[in-house]
């Protein structure tokens, strides 16, 4: 059994944990930023990673305390080094660089989204490659068929802004506060999916992409002609990027008969009325559906200590002078697309 300390910073989260083979948490603590960042009604990147700076030291200190371990017990540190905000990805490189050199343990770089990517599998032990993933959270909206560690293949990325991203704006358009995606799930609750006529950009095409600046312009529209309520228009936002994301799954299962599973991850997977109607597609195509628990949804550590303890299973540690990478595609042999593109 080998025991993983992991460290994530790559956005508004500092997060540490200890994860060991067998999938047992030993302990897990996040620091949110919320309180920071809600003033400017999003992430202020230089603010992140002064935040990190402060609190990451304490919070692994935490962890292993909570744990009843010290360093000497770790079998290696696993950090994210991107993709994110770089300010705070190096915050995060930086401590598990200094971490293992200090304790002389292996370091392992992660992939942010491979953090997520594998985070089904912690909390899943049947969970078995290849399983076809959507990938959904603040900066990213992809398919991916997982076949492996390290080894995926794209099938479908937004073309511009990612899910979360249509989340954080509408709820800043609709005076909801920072962070965005809890805040537009609870007011539409009461409100009606049906009362705003919103687009469903792509929804019906042959491509396989997403696109979300469209929906967001359209409840900006909706909000500035004042004939809406709020609740009504978040709700409406909502069952938008509900049904566009439900299509475009429904393409890409149909394009991977092989996939064991239909699997979420993400922070946006942690919306109800997403996974409600994810749950149903799987169904209808006669595939299980696997979610994570929703803590695990949300940036964390111990999904960067899962991933650091299914690379080392494999042999994969990384060298210390290890750079961090603002875009890291996990398949960077996928086929360019138009539109934003460099977030695939």
């Amino acid at each position: 059994m080998t025991l993983i300390l992991g460290l994530e910073s790559s956005c508004d989260e500092t997060a540490a944990a200890l994860v060991d083979s067998d999938r047992r948490v030993l302990a897990h603590r996040v620091a949110g930023q919320e309180e920071d960042h809600a003033p400017f009604g999003g992430v202020v990147p230089e603010i992140a990673a002064r935040a990190h700076v402060d609190r990451l030291a304490p919070i692994v200190e935490r962890v292993l305390a909570d744990a009843g371990k010290t360093l000497a017990d770790v079998d290696a540190i696993a950090a994210t080094a991107g993709p994110g905000l770089i300010g705070g990805v190096m915050v995060g490189l930086v401590t598990g660089k200094a971490l293992a050199h200090a304790a002389g343990k292996p370091l392992i770089a992660v992939n942010h989204l491979e953090g997520h990517a594998l985070s089904p599998r912690l909390a899943d032990p049947s969970l078995q490659f290849p399983y076809l993933l959507l990938l959904v959270s603040g900066g990213h909206c992809q398919l991916l068929l997982v076949r492996g560690v390290g080894d995926y293949r794209r099938l479908a990325t937004t073309i511009d802004d990612a899910a979360g991203e249509a989340f954080d704006k509408t709820a800043k358009l609709l005076g909801l506060g920072y962070p965005g995606g809890p805040a537009v799930e609870r007011i539409a609750k009461n409100g009606d999916p049906k009362a705003v006529p919103l687009p469903r950009p792509l929804v019906g095409s042959a491509e396989p992409h997403f696109s979300f600046a469209g929906l967001k312009s359209a409840v900006s529209r909706a909000a500035a002609s004042g004939q809406h309520s709020v609740p009504d228009l978040a709700a409406s936002f909502q069952q938008a990027v509900v049904d566009c994301l439900v299509d475009r799954s429904r393409i890409a299962l149909s394009a991977c008969p092989e996939a064991t599973a239909f699997v979420v991850a993400g922070g946006v997977a942690a919306n109800g009325a997403i996974r409600a109607a994810l749950t149903d597609l799987a169904a209808r195509h006669d595939r299980p559906f696997v979610a994570p628990p929703l803590w695990l949804c949300t940036d964390n550590g111990a999904m960067i200590a899962w991933a650091g303890a299914e690379r080392f299973a494999a042999g994969l540690t990384d060298p210390l002078d290890t750079a961090a990478r603002p875009r890291w595609p996990l398949d960077p042999e996928a086929e360019a697309v138009r539109g934003a593109g460099v977030k695939a």
